[in-house]
């Protein structure tokens, strides 16, 4: 009964789409997604984390079941992009003081290098709160503005100043920019000549609680390999407390509560404070490769043209806790979006016709060490960026049931909308905005890197307006994620966990590319974009 529901709906939207009437729909069954969800996320596969046994087993599985579709290998005669990657592990010995205060690894900080050296060590580095950590022009901020970063260590707020006001016209009120991000910030501090970095940790601008940086950032942690081994970042950086940032800044006259007002108004100007940071990293160092898994479905007429499906298939691996749950097993993050190309790709593979573009599956390393495998993607792209019609990203498809709307992240971007709202209409769906822009959620996943080199790329979640159980029970499900799963050994799929919203979304994902490689146009930012003159002048070069 289901597989001949699910047909029907998808029937029942392609057929109205444009340039998709000449493909026989295919069947998206619940029964194939469970099982890649099921089998990605158990304990056999030990976390999905790079450079492990639980990557060769998902590397393998991927591989497999490409094959078993068809689809040819998308980097030649190979499945796999190898990605140079270094662990870095921070032995237990790390330590960092502020002035006489030691704060405790774990407990009141959590702090890394990104430089590839077995030992770091900064002596009596003078701190300066910097307030946001912002350099932006176009909104006529500079946090460091009058202050030598040299030698000298930050101490940053998360998030953006219109998060802290609720001030529309100040950045994008609520809205995250990627100024908010933490990889922003620490990359921010890096250019101005800082020899540390530290984010003072707050659960509501930062989206997430503190046991979410316990469980990303402590332990070895992945980077992708540069020729120079990292000189130029920041000796030490990292997270503090708010209770430990908030003891430094009163050790100072000041308060949290005070400066986080203080930094988010115009004319703010950095702080010196009397206090030194000292701190110490002793490393083991093991270098490596990590794949990002490649397959295509080449095109029947305009195969140099390429629509891309992207999912990140790495999650955190094991913690080394023993006695007790230790496997983050990633269910909802990511193995639906890793599992969620498999089933378009069998979806794809089935069409009577060729899609007339090619189609690429893209499943992707090191997303959550800092989106590092998309990021190695689109610097070494194996189909030309220009060429590129658009990139559709899943990451984290939403438990839940059929919802009245789409929540699409960075709603208004560009021209790749309108094709998801026709195929939202067949479903009597409407797009809407993200509900929480203030997380940041556009600058958090793989699809981001593709828009930095200008590529078109979308990505949606299914929305709120549960059509069984109403909008505040969707958003209440979505916040108990978050506090209780989000990074946790507990997001693992449970039998019976309702996937008929995330069938429905695959629906949509299905509809817009075939959609996009059914004609001619290639879909753009819109002019509003931050994105649109990258874009512009990738298309003018290759002209």
């Amino acid at each position: 009964m289901l597989k001949s529901v699910v047909l029907a709906l998808v029937t029942l939207f392609l057929a109205a789409c444009h340039g998709s009437s000449r493909y026989t729909p295919p069947l998206i069954p619940a029964s194939e997604y469970e099982r890649h969800i099921v089998t990605l996320s158990s304990d056999e596969f030990e976390g999905r984390k790079p450079g492990t046994a639980g990557e060769r087993k998902t590397v393998d599985y991927l591989v497999s079941e490409f094959k078993k579709l068809g689809l040819t290998p998308g980097n030649g005669d190979s499945y796999l992009q190898q990605v140079p990657i270094v662990e870095i592990t921070a032995g237990s010995d790390t330590s960092l003081f502020f002035g006489g205060t030691k704060l405790e690894y774990g407990t009141d900080m959590v702090i890394w290098t990104k430089r590839i050296a077995p030992e770091i060590l900064i002596t009596d580095s003078p701190l300066v709160f910097v307030g946001h950590g912002v350099v932006a022009p176009e909104y006529g901020w500079n946090d460091y503005a009058g202050v030598d970063m040299r030698g000298k260590t930050a101490v940053i707020l998360i998030n953006d100043p219109g998060f802290v006001t609720n001030d529309p016209e100040l950045f994008r009120g609520r809205a995250m920019t990627y100024y908010g991000r933490w990889t922003y910030k620490l990359e921010e501090a890096a250019r101005q000549g800082a020899t540390g970095a530290v984010i003072i940790h707050d659960t509501k601008p930062a989206a997430y609680g503190w046991d979410t940086v316990q469980n990303s950032w402590m332990g070895p942690q992945l980077d992708t390999v540069y020729a120079d081994d990292n000189p130029s970042r920041v000796a030490i950086e990292g997270w503090i407390t708010r209770e430990a940032g908030d003891a430094l800044l009163r050790a100072n006259g000041r308060s949290y509560d005070e400066l986080i007002i203080a930094a988010s108004q115009r004319g703010f100007k950095p702080i010196m404070l009397a206090q030194k940071a000292s701190g110490n990293l002793r490393n083991l160092i093991r270098r490596s490769r990590s794949p990002n898994v490649v397959a295509m479905i080449k095109g029947s007429k305009r195969a140099d043209e390429y629509i891309v499906y992207t999912a990140h298939w790495d999650h955190l691996g094991k913690s080394l806790a023993r006695n007790r749950d230790n496997i983050f097993n990633g269910a909802l993050d990511n193995a639906t979006g890793t599992s969620g190309m498999l089933t378009l790709a069998r979806a794809f593979s089935e069409l009577k016709r060729r899609p007339e573009r090619s189609i690429v599956f893209l499943a992707v390393t090191l997303e959550e060490s800092g989106l590092l495998g998309s990021a190695y993607y689109v610097q070494n792209p194996i189909f030309p960026l220009h060429k590129t019609v658009a990139a559709l990203n899943m990451d984290a498809i939403t438990w839940g049931g059929p919802t009245r709307d789409v929540s699409v992240i960075g709603f208004g971007a560009s021209e790749l909308e309108p094709y998801l709202e026709r195929a939202a209409a067949k479903q009597d769906r409407v797009l809407r905005e993200e509900p929480t822009p203030e997380n940041g959620f556009f600058y958090r996943s793989d699809h981001f890197n593709f828009a930095k080199v200008g590529v078109p790329a979308l990505y949606f979640k299914l929305g709120i307006e549960d059509r069984e159980k109403g909008a505040e029970w969707a958003k209440a499900q979505a916040a108990e994620f978050t506090a209780l799963h989000y990074h946790k050994p507990s997001d693992e799929f449970r039998p019976g966990t309702d996937l008929r919203g995330g069938i429905q979304d695959l629906e949509l994902l299905f509809g817009v590319g075939s959609m996009l490689a059914g004609e001619k146009h290639f879909p753009n930012w819109y002019a509003t974009s931050e994105f649109r003159a990258t874009r512009d002048r990738s298309l003018a070069a290759a002209d």
